[in-house]
């Protein structure tokens, strides 16, 4: 049995995607978990979900873990701190700076409080979509401030926290935070629903040619809108700084696809495609590992059961999947399961698949 390094009880306020989250995982390890929301129907569906228990009037938690909109967070934390003066008090907003600042002008005692932020979220949100697995392999930002009482101390409730998740503990300074996640999270979400939004008039005919591409540069267009306002709202200055460096970058574009044919107009697309490929490779692999994993490309027929075999067989073979992409194409009578190892592992994966039957349309390194 897995003993939790998390020492309850823990208390988490705001019962959507990522506090029902965090109480699922706590509870899988035993650890005793306290719900709180304004919203009396959503501690009961978290209740009901397995996610922790009711508050009771003599709970005396040793953390609490702040789950609520940007624009909430520091006077949610601020009360906590003032309700429980003797635990450690966190958040899980994404930006990290506004409300360490706004705490210190409100004069809470921030020696009690360190900001955090898990990389981690789906489309959905709610109670309704929570998942114990939700953070595994995610990194988890301590934001460390000055005014901490016991830093270490601190820190390792925090970090016991992350580990107790699967996640990877990972310190920054607040405003570092914010300029990290304006370029790895925040402008990505106004990419992609830009992106998305030339969708709403284009014909059918066109929408229905979408491939994986689109899909995957689209998927968070799926986003809250009410959420993402104060999300960018509260982080605004970052993702502003890089908003202007990519409209630079688009007008190159524009300016070398409105003459093809000039001087240098190829160059730079295809120093803006290789560009593109420098960063890519510097996107990190499962579980923050800085390493690149070999694809192939199976034929699943359209059949009930066949993806499934295909994983079943995978593991059969002994061969940890890294990673899975799925395209089918809507009335196609096969699918396509890119599938992602390391690469030492790319031959013998091959191998066995081939030996039963499975049809191969690619394999990259």
């Amino acid at each position: 049995m897995i003993v939790a390094r998390t020492r309850g009880p823990v208390r988490i306020v705001g019962t959507g995607l990522l506090g029902a989250s965090i109480g699922l995982a706590l509870r899988a390890l035993g650890v005793d978990v306290i719900l709180a929301d304004v919203s009396p129907s959503a501690v009961r569906l978290a209740i009901d979900y397995g996610a922790g228990r009711a508050a009771a009037a003599d709970d005396r938690p040793k953390l609490i873990v702040v789950c609520v909109p940007p624009d909430l967070v520091a006077s949610i934390v601020a009360a906590e701190l003032s309700a429980y003066p003797d635990a450690l008090v966190t958040d899980v907003a994404s930006v990290k700076l506004g409300p360490l600042s706004e705490l210190r002008e409100l004069g809470a005692d921030v020696s009690r409080y360190v900001g955090s932020h898990p990389m981690a979220g789906r489309e959905r949100g709610g109670a309704v979509s929570a998942r114990a697995d939700l953070f595994v392999g995610r990194p988890w930002v301590i934001a460390n401030h000055d005014d901490i009482a016991d830093r270490r101390s601190a820190d390792s409730v925090i970090e016991a926290l992350a580990l107790d998740l699967g996640a990877v503990p990972v310190e920054l300074d607040a405003a570092e935070h914010d300029r990290s996640v304006a370029l790895v999270s925040h402008v990505p979400q106004v990419i992609s629903s830009l992106l998305a939004a030339r969708l709403s008039d284009a014909s059918t005919s066109a929408v229905e040619l979408a491939g994986q591409g689109l899909r995957d540069t689209t998927r968070i267009a799926s986003s809250e809108p009410e959420l993402w306002v104060q999300i960018l709202g509260a982080n605004a200055g970052p993702v502003v700084d890089i908003l202007h460096r990519y409209r630079d970058d688009l007008d190159r574009v524009i300016a070398a696809l409105d003459e093809p044919a000039a001087p240098g107009a190829r160059r730079a697309v295809a120093e803006t495609i290789a560009d593109g490929n420098a960063g890519a490779a510097r996107i990190p692999g499962k579980h923050g590992q800085a390493k690149h994993f070999a694809q192939l490309i199976i034929m699943v027929p359209d059949k009930p059961g066949e993806l499934a075999r295909l994983l079943t067989e995978i593991g059969d073979a002994g061969v940890n999947m890294e990673d899975l992409r799925l395209e089918h194409s809507p009335g196609a009578q096969v699918g396509f399961a890119e599938i992602s190892v390391i690469p030492e592992a790319e031959e013998r994966l091959l191998a066995e698949l081939q030996v039963r039957g499975w049809k191969i349309a690619g394999a990259f390194a």
